[in-house]
C-alpha cells in the first residue's frame, strides 16, 4: 500500500514546497512512484519542478470544483517516477467557491483514492493556513509531515497544527497521525538553532527526523531553475540532506532501520 502524507505547518516560510519537491525527488530517484499534489496556491511546488504554472487550463482549482477530470489535470513524468497535480493562483478562490457544496472536506479524497494504489508515496504541498484546502489534504492523508523552521516562533502556532491534527482525527479521518517533525533551514553558526532543536524536542511529544535541513543557498536556488535540488547540485549539502530523509522516510518504522 501506498502512503500519503500532507506537508503542512500553518506558518509560512518554513520549507514546506523545498521539502515537498525535493523529498518527492529522492524518493522517485530510489525508484519510488510518486505524485505530488500542490495544494498551495501559491504554485511554487509546481514551477519548483519546471511546470509553467500561468498557462495550465487543468490544475487542483478545476478538479476541486469539477470542472475538470483527474486525468486533464495529471501530469505523469515531469521527471522520471514523479507526476504532479500542479496548482496556480486560481485555487486561492476555491475557499469562498466550495462554501455550501456537500462533503467539501474529502472533494481531494474522492479523486486521491481512485488513483491511489498506482502511487508508493502521494505527498501534498499544503498552503500555509489551516483552511479547506488544508483540511482536504488531512482528510486524504495517512500523515501529516511537519517542517518546523529554527528559528525563535518555531513553536508558535505548531500548538495550534496539532489541534487541528486532532480535530480531524476526531471528526473526519481516525486513521490520520503525524508523521514527525523535520527541522528546516537550520544554521550551525548560530546557538539559536540549537536551542530551537532542543526546545522543541523537549516540548513536542512527537516523531522528530533525525535529519536536519540546513539554510543552504544552493537549496533556495534550485526552484528558479524548475529544478530538484538532486538535479541542480546533487553534490550540495542541501541534496544530501534530502536524500537522507527520504531514506528515513522510507524506512520508517522497519525494525532494523531504528
Amino acid at each position: 500500500m501506498g502512503r500519503i502524507i500532507a506537508i503542512a505547518n500553518q506558518k509560512g516560510g518554513v520549507g514546506k514546497s523545498t521539502t515537498a519537491i525535493n523529498l518527492s525527488a529522492c524518493l522517485a530517484e530510489m525508484s519510488q512512484k510518486v505524485l505530488i499534489i500542490d495544494i498551495d496556491p501559491q504554485g511554487n511546488t509546481t514551477s519548483g519542478v519546471g511546470v509553467e504554472k500561468e498557462n495550465l487550463d487543468a490544475t487542483l482549482y478545476e478538479l476541486l470544483l469539477g470542472d475538470c477530470d483527474l486525468s486533464d489535470c495529471l501530469i505523469e513524468n515531469v521527471f522520471e517516477n514523479l507526476s504532479i497535480i500542479p496548482s496556480n493562483v486560481n485555487l486561492a478562490g476555491a475557499e469562498i467557491e466550495l462554501v455550501g457544496v456537500e462533503d467539501r472536506e474529502f472533494l481531494l479524497k474522492k479523486h486521491i483514492d481512485s488513483i491511489k494504489d498506482k502511487y508508493d508515496f502521494i505527498i501534498m504541498d499544503c498552503p500555509p493556513s489551516l483552511n479547506i484546502l488544508t483540511i482536504n489534504a488531512m482528510t486524504t492523508a495517512d500523515s501529516v509531515l511537519v517542517p518546523i523552521q529554527c528559528e525563535y516562533y518555531a513553536l508558535e502556532g505548531l500548538t495550534q497544527l496539532i489541534h487541528t491534527i486532532e480535530l480531524v482525527q476526531e471528526r473526519l479521518n481516525p486513521s490520520l497521525v503525524i508523521e514527525g517533525v523535520v527541522f528546516t533551514m537550520y544554521d550551525a553558526r548560530t546557538n539559536l538553532s540549537l536551542q530551537v532543536v532542543e526546545n522543541v524536542k523537549s516540548n513536542l511529544n512527537q516523531s522528530i527526523y533525525k535529519t536536519i535541513i540546513p539554510r543552504n543557498v544552493r537549496l533556495a536556488e534550485a526552484p528558479s531553475y524548475g529544478l530538484p535540488i538532486t538535479m541542480y547540485d546533487k553534490r550540495s549539502v542541501g541534496a544530501e540532506s534530502y536524500k537522507l530523509l527520504a531514506e528515513e522516510v522510507l524506512h520508517k518504522g522497519d525494525e532494523e532501520w531504528q
